[in-house]
Parts: structure tokens; sequence; C-alpha cells
């Protein structure tokens, strides 16, 4: 797919210097740039490559000063990173917007489809799905009984969703997501066996969510897993049942939430956290990667450790932990100038 630097510039509301029909048909990074390829500058450290760079065209922020000849065209804006995040975001739209439906997808008659939809093959679509405008299914995925999945939500392959979930507007789930299985519900018996306890709920998700691959949202048992808008969730990532994640929340990988778990707005959870089920995490909460936490979390904290605290607490604490050895030998030549 070819876009001239003209093209580029009207997308981005930027300016062009040099030729504006100068043509690009892929991405790359500045110092590897090649003809065809369009680059971007937004650290000064690889200001040289601007000059070097055998790249057709260059994003830079308006604030970037010509030294001397450059054979790149330059399209300057505001901000070149975020610009440059922006036109991948076009692209990428554009790369996946298929239409229409595979004659090997397994589609219920009951199924409500909207229009400009597209259905990979081998998906399976059950009795009263709802699947609204520009919905894009891609091969291989599972969407159950009474699934409502709104307007410009993509679904990678191979993604199961179960009965009665609701997904909500421009959601991205990635391949091997599970949204909708069982929570982990069981209730012991005298004789020490678990008896299943049938999880009758579901997932909602809000507007502008995105679940990362092989992540698991268990559905509730009773009432519904509350995802809210706006929340950003990595790959391999364990959702308990009941569990509610507030409004521009972002999760890193292989972080688990045991259920009933409600989690505030605007927080941000570090890779390989486990978070105890029936607590409570307020909002603009920063959690560090490898923390336990086990107990309720105000407004605003940052904390870490494998039982968490307040991570200046911790890191002062670890300070003396590393020195504990030193501090054992001092111990022992003071015991020894008492004891003899």
């Amino acid at each position: 797919m070819n876009f001239t630097a003209k093209q580029i510039a009207d997308i981005l509301g930027g300016v062009i210097v040099g030729n504006p029909n100068s043509e690009v048909n892929s991405v790359a990074k500045i110092e590897e740039g090649c003809i065809g390829n369009l680059c971007f500058l937004a650290n000064e450290k690889y200001k040289q490559y601007v000059y070097t760079t055998k790249a057709s065209a260059i994003i830079v922020n308006n604030s970037f000063k010509i030294d001397k000849k450059i054979k790149a065209t330059l399209i300057k804006v505001d901000d070149a990173y975020s610009s440059f995040s922006k036109l991948i975001g076009v692209y990428n739209k554009m790369k996946f917007d298929k239409v229409g439906i595979s004659e090997k997808a397994d589609i219920c008659k009951q199924t409500i489809i909207g229009d400009n939809v597209y259905i990979g093959a081998f998906t399976s679509i059950s009795q009263g799905a709802k699947i609204g405008n520009n919905v894009k299914i891609h091969s291989n995925c599972y969407i159950g009984e009474n699934v409502v999945i709104k307007d410009d939500t993509i679904i990678f392959p191979n993604v199961s969703i179960y009965h009665d979930c609701k997904i909500g507007k421009s959601n991205i789930v990635h391949s091997g997501a599970v949204i909708g299985s069982d929570g982990f519900g069981f209730a012991p018996s005298q004789d020490n066996k678990y008896n299943k306890i049938s999880q009758i709920g579901n997932v909602e998700t809000s507007s502008f969510v995105e679940i990362g691959a092989n992540t698991i949202i268990d559905r509730a048992t009773m009432g519904s897993t509350k995802i809210r808008e706006g929340v950003k969730l990595d790959n391999l990532i364990q959702i308990g049942h009941n569990v509610t994640i507030g409004k521009n929340t972002v999760i890193a990988a292989l972080v688990a939430i045991a259920g009933s778990t409600e989690i505030g707005k605007n927080c941000m959870i570090g890779g390989q956290t486990g978070i105890a089920g029936h607590l409570k995490i307020g909002d603009n909460v920063k959690i560090a990667g490898q923390t336990g936490v086990n107990t309720n979390i105000k407004n605003g904290k940052v904390i870490q450790g494998p039982l968490a605290f307040n991570q200046k607490d911790f890191l002062r604490a670890y300070i003396i932990f590393k020195r504990l050895p030193e501090i054992y030998k001092t111990l022992q030549k003071i015991e020894k100038q008492f004891t003899t």
C-alpha cells in the first residue's frame, strides 16, 4: 500500500519540506531506512541518521533545524512520536479493514450481523449472538450463544467468547484470549471433596478495551466481571470472577487477579504481580512488577514487594537487606567485645 508524503502530511496535519510526491510503502528505523521507507525522529541522539538514511520520508518535530542537505522528504509535526503512532494506527486499521463472510464460517440463522462485517473461515457464531457494524472476527474463533459484540471491534484468530458475554465498541481481542470461562468457584465438602459452584454471570467490557494474547477473563458467579473503558491488558493475564477493573487502567503480562477484587481507574500494574481476592485497589495506584498484594490499597499509593508495602519503605529495607551479612559480622564483633 503506497502513500505519498503529501497524503501522510494531510493525515497528520504536517508541513512538507522536500518532494511532496515521495512515495512510501513501509516503515523502518531511521538508522535502517531504505528507499520506500517512512521513518521518524523523536530522539535527538539519532539526529545524525537524518542526513545518512536512504528512507524516502521522515517525520520530525517542528523544532528540528536542518544543518545540511537532506535527501529524504521531511514531514514536520508538533510531536513526531505521537504522529508516527497515529499514522501506524491508521495504516493498521486499513490493513485489517476486511469485509465479507467466509463460506467456511458456521453461523447460526438466529444471529444478527451488522454492516461491513468480516468473519473468517472456521469461525463459529452461536444462536442469539449480535454482531455490530464494522466488526472483524478472524478465523477459528468461537462466539457463544447471546454474545454481543459492538461496533468497530476486532477479534483476532483463535479467540473464544463464551455465552452471554458483552464486548464493547472498538475493542481489540488478541489471539488465544478466552472471555467468559468459568470462575474458580468450588465449595469444600465434609469428605474433603470440592463441589463446583455454577458460574451463571458473564463478562462485560466497555469501549476501547484491548485484551492481550492468551489472556483469560473469568465470568462472574452472578452478575458481571467488568472491564471498564480504555483498559489495556497485556498477554497472559488471569482475571478472576466478579473482578472490576476501572477506566484507563493498564496491566502488564503475567498478572493474576483473584475473584471479587475491585481495581480503580488510571492504575498501572507491573508484570508478574499477584493480587488476592475481595480487595479494593484505589484510583491512580502504581504497583511495581512481582509485587504480592494482600491488603486494600488507598488512592495514589505506589507499592512494591513480595508482600506489598510502601515503595520507599521497601527500597530502604532492601538496601539494609543487601547489607545483612556485613551487619551480622559487625554484631558478632560487638558481641565478642562484651563477652570476653
